[in-house]
């Protein structure tokens, strides 16, 4: 079943991004508390999601131990293939949005994470953006549906 595995935001850019159980967000504005979260805010920076499996593979392959959150996304899924989901909605727990692209890996994450074959690796698995339709709480095991 298609879950919620991981949650992060930070309140800065470039600073490192804080594992938490839940999170709020705000309809097309973003995360509460969150370095993108701003009234009126462009869809493409209001929430991320990458998969778990694709982490783990490649900390697998190249014999590395990097950490979900330490990609940069907001929510890390488990079960789920997100490519397949742009241009569909979602419900997250109760909160509905609109996958409007995938999440290109950028050189900001290759140096974050000093890992030079990043953008390489990362190229159609870095996860996806979405624009969020409704108010509400995501949490920790929220269970994702696509509805269309």
């Amino acid at each position: 079943m298609a879950e919620v595995y991981k949650l992060g935001i930070t309140a800065s850019s470039n600073q490192p991004i804080q594992e938490v159980k839940s999170i709020e967000v705000k309809t097309n504005q973003g995360i509460v508390g969150d370095r993108h979260c701003k009234e009126f805010n462009d869809p493409y920076s209001q929430l991320s999601l990458i998969e778990s499996e694709n982490i783990d593979e490649y900390n697998i392959r190249f014999g590395l131990n990097l950490s979900y959150i330490e990609f940069r996304r907001n929510i890390v899924t488990k079960g789920i293939k997100l490519n397949n989901l742009v241009g569909k909605k979602i419900e997250i727990g109760n909160t509905k949005l609109d996958v409007i692209d995938l999440c290109r890996p950028c050189r900001h994450l290759t140096e974050m994470l000093n890992q030079d074959n990043i953008l390489k690796e990362f190229l159609r698995k870095g996860g996806i953006r979405c624009q969020i339709l409704s108010t509400s709480r995501i949490s920790l095991g929220d269970k994702i549906k696509v509805l269309k």
